[in-house]
Protein backbone atom coordinates (compact mmCIF):
# COMPACT_ATOMS: atom_id res chain seq x y z
CA UNK A 1 0.00 0.00 0.00
CA UNK A 2 2.86 2.52 0.79
CA UNK A 3 4.35 1.68 -2.66
CA UNK A 4 1.51 2.66 -4.08
CA UNK A 5 0.93 6.16 -2.47
CA UNK A 6 4.87 6.64 -3.15
CA UNK A 7 3.97 6.28 -7.16
CA UNK A 8 0.86 8.18 -6.70
CA UNK A 9 3.11 10.95 -4.88
CA UNK A 10 5.82 10.34 -7.52
CA UNK A 11 3.44 11.14 -9.94
CA UNK A 12 1.83 14.28 -8.22
CA UNK A 13 5.22 15.43 -7.91
CA UNK A 14 6.07 15.19 -11.67
CA UNK A 15 3.14 17.25 -12.95
CA UNK A 16 3.72 19.68 -10.17
CA UNK A 17 7.38 20.38 -11.53
CA UNK A 18 6.45 20.28 -14.95
CA UNK A 19 3.82 23.15 -14.15
CA UNK A 20 5.89 24.95 -11.73
CA UNK A 21 9.64 24.66 -13.49
CA UNK A 22 9.96 26.11 -16.57
CA UNK A 23 12.82 23.61 -17.37
CA UNK A 24 10.78 20.86 -16.77
CA UNK A 25 8.97 19.66 -19.96
CA UNK A 26 6.33 16.41 -19.20
CA UNK A 27 4.98 15.90 -23.10
CA UNK A 28 3.02 12.98 -22.28
CA UNK A 29 -0.43 11.60 -21.43
CA UNK A 30 -1.55 10.51 -17.82
CA UNK A 31 -1.16 7.09 -18.34
CA UNK A 32 2.82 7.71 -19.15
CA UNK A 33 2.68 10.39 -16.21
CA UNK A 34 1.91 7.09 -13.79
CA UNK A 35 4.72 5.04 -15.35
CA UNK A 36 7.22 7.94 -14.69
CA UNK A 37 5.86 8.26 -10.98
CA UNK A 38 6.11 4.14 -10.80
CA UNK A 39 9.67 4.20 -12.79
CA UNK A 40 10.99 7.26 -10.02
CA UNK A 41 9.82 4.59 -7.12
CA UNK A 42 11.45 1.88 -8.43
CA UNK A 43 14.39 3.92 -8.62
CA UNK A 44 14.42 5.17 -5.22
CA UNK A 45 13.68 2.00 -4.12
CA UNK A 46 16.31 0.30 -5.64
CA UNK A 47 18.76 1.87 -6.67
CA UNK A 48 18.71 4.70 -4.27
CA UNK A 49 19.64 2.88 -1.12
CA UNK A 50 22.74 1.08 -3.30
CA UNK A 51 24.31 5.00 -4.38
CA UNK A 52 24.02 6.07 -0.67
CA UNK A 53 25.88 3.24 0.29
CA UNK A 54 28.75 3.38 -2.29
CA UNK A 55 28.86 7.38 -1.64
CA UNK A 56 28.22 7.31 2.78
CA UNK A 57 32.13 9.15 2.95
CA UNK A 58 31.18 11.46 0.36
CA UNK A 59 28.02 12.02 2.35
CA UNK A 60 29.40 13.01 5.74
CA UNK A 61 32.36 14.72 4.16
CA UNK A 62 29.86 17.37 2.26
CA UNK A 63 27.39 16.78 5.38
CA UNK A 64 24.34 15.47 3.69
CA UNK A 65 24.01 17.64 0.54
CA UNK A 66 25.76 15.04 -1.97
CA UNK A 67 22.08 13.59 -1.43
CA UNK A 68 21.02 16.27 -3.83
CA UNK A 69 23.18 15.14 -6.17
CA UNK A 70 22.69 11.57 -5.88
CA UNK A 71 19.02 12.63 -6.31
CA UNK A 72 19.69 14.77 -9.51
CA UNK A 73 21.30 11.66 -10.73
CA UNK A 74 18.79 9.46 -10.31
CA UNK A 75 16.16 12.27 -11.92
CA UNK A 76 18.34 12.35 -14.93
CA UNK A 77 18.02 8.42 -14.93
CA UNK A 78 14.33 8.95 -14.96
CA UNK A 79 14.44 11.33 -17.73
CA UNK A 80 16.43 9.01 -19.77
CA UNK A 81 13.88 6.04 -19.31
CA UNK A 82 11.12 8.49 -20.16
CA UNK A 83 11.66 10.21 -23.43
CA UNK A 84 8.11 12.47 -22.96
CA UNK A 85 10.26 14.07 -20.13
CA UNK A 86 12.80 16.52 -20.77
CA UNK A 87 14.64 18.50 -18.20
CA UNK A 88 17.25 21.49 -19.16
CA UNK A 89 20.06 22.50 -16.97
CA UNK A 90 20.69 22.52 -13.34
CA UNK A 91 18.90 24.47 -11.60
CA UNK A 92 15.49 22.75 -13.12
CA UNK A 93 17.27 19.34 -11.83
CA UNK A 94 17.85 21.07 -8.45
CA UNK A 95 14.02 22.68 -8.34
CA UNK A 96 12.60 19.25 -9.62
CA UNK A 97 14.18 17.44 -7.26
CA UNK A 98 13.19 19.78 -4.58
CA UNK A 99 9.38 19.75 -5.16
CA UNK A 100 9.43 15.73 -5.25
CA UNK A 101 11.63 15.65 -1.97
CA UNK A 102 9.34 18.13 -0.28
CA UNK A 103 6.39 16.42 -1.40
CA UNK A 104 7.45 13.23 -0.47
CA UNK A 105 8.50 14.24 3.07
CA UNK A 106 4.97 15.79 3.57
CA UNK A 107 3.09 12.68 2.21
CA UNK A 108 5.39 10.71 4.29
CA UNK A 109 6.50 8.58 1.65
CA UNK A 110 10.43 8.73 2.67
CA UNK A 111 10.06 8.01 6.55
CA UNK A 112 10.11 4.43 7.96
CA UNK A 113 7.06 2.54 9.21
CA UNK A 114 7.21 2.88 13.15
CA UNK A 115 6.18 -0.26 14.30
Amino acid sequence: MRFIVQILVNTLAIFLADYLIPGIIFEGDILTLFIAGLLLGLINFILKPIVKLISAPLIVLTLGLFIIIINIALLWLLEYFVPELTITGFWSYFWGVLIISVLNMFFGTGRKKKD
